[in-house]
């Protein structure tokens, strides 16, 4: 694990108390975040201001409240240089189907006004491992391929800052695990990484920081490890059927119930597996399933995250255009 303390000259993003209100909604409440030359993740459910916090650093989206720099540049004051700084991959694709995997690439060269357009959009397609298929029309690319194509876009300038909004949404494990070693290239060549992902697993196993965010707020910041380290017991999942109404075991705590599987934290897991089966079964519920093991960031994520309902509106034109472009 890279070591997560920086210098604060080093840091690349800086806020400081951003907020992003819409009338009586409190889509960021006074982020406090330092970012340097990492994988940094953010990870919260819809609604809980993931995107909206990237469209500030961004210069997309202008803060309420607080401040915010990017490579020293005050998004509010200085967005240009901001923008000169960054490169922003969203959800939502941006590749032009009608034109080559080199002609996409040069087009954003020149819309940069990168000197030597030409060579740079060449070493762009090499280092995401596209030279071979440059000359391919972008419709007929596989997603992960868009997606690296996409990439490429992004690097033309050489930015030093890059912010990616679930990079890996809709892609197959294998072309999840080929962005996330590009992405892990980058950040070794010196690029910070700013993503926002759904997959636990991947900002477990790919990011050197992680932040949970939940209505607008930071809950926690820190490594996935430390992360986990918040909780300390073993986790005991039960499928069941029956109504469960508690049972009491020294050492095991009830955690919450998903569906119709039970999680519990225990001192010592394997020692409390059954005995809260026996447990179970004289409270009349009967135990379909049974594991132990270690705590994740799914589990974290659910300590700490709001379980209420998403109510946000499901959003069907981009759930097709996902669907469309990246199957």
């Amino acid at each position: 694990m890279k070591n997560t303390e920086h210098n604060p000259a080093e840091h690349t993003i800086v806020t400081c108390n951003l907020t992003k209100k819409y009338g009586d909604l409190c889509a960021v409440n006074r982020m406090n975040l330092t970012v340097g030359n990492e994988i940094f993740g953010i990870l919260g459910p819809n609604g809980s201001g993931k995107t909206t916090t990237v469209l500030m650093l961004t210069t997309l989206l202008e803060p309420t409240e607080g401040t915010a720099e990017v490579c020293g540049f005050d998004v509010r004051k200085d967005p240009r240089n901001v923008r000169n700084s960054i490169s922003y991959v969203p959800q939502d694709m941006a590749v032009d189907v009608r034109l080559t995997g080199r002609e996409n690439v040069m087009m954003y060269a020149e819309l940069y006004g990168v000197e030597r357009p030409a060579e740079k959009t060449e070493e762009a397609l090499r280092i995401l491992e596209l030279s071979d298929r440059a000359d391919d029309f972008a419709k007929v690319y596989s997603g992960g391929m868009r997606r690296r194509l996409e990439l490429a876009q992004a690097l033309v300038h050489n930015p030093h800052v890059l912010f990616l909004d679930e990079p890996t949404v809709g892609l197959d494990v294998a072309a999840r695990k080929k962005i996330w070693e590009h992405i892990r290239t980058l950040r070794d060549a010196g690029m910070s990484i700013f993503v926002t992902t759904h997959y636990m697993d991947e900002a477990d196993k790919y990011c050197d920081r992680v932040a949970i965010i939940d209505r607008g707020v930071i809950k926690a910041v820190d490594t996935p490890e430390n992360l986990k380290s918040m909780i300390s017991q073993d986790v005991i999942s039960v499928s069941i059927s029956g109504e469960f109404s508690g049972i009491t075991i020294p050492g095991v705590r009830f955690a919450f119930l998903e569906d119709d599987e039970l999680v519990f934290y225990a001192d010592h897991g394997d020692t409390a597996l059954p005995l809260v089966k026996d447990a179970l079964n004289e409270a009349g519920v009967r135990v379909k399933a049974m594991s132990v093991r270690r705590p994740s960031l799914d589990d974290v994520f659910l300590h700490l995250v709001d379980n209420a309902e998403d109510t946000s509106p499901f959003r069907l034109g981009s759930f097709r255009n996902m669907l469309g472009k990246r199957g």
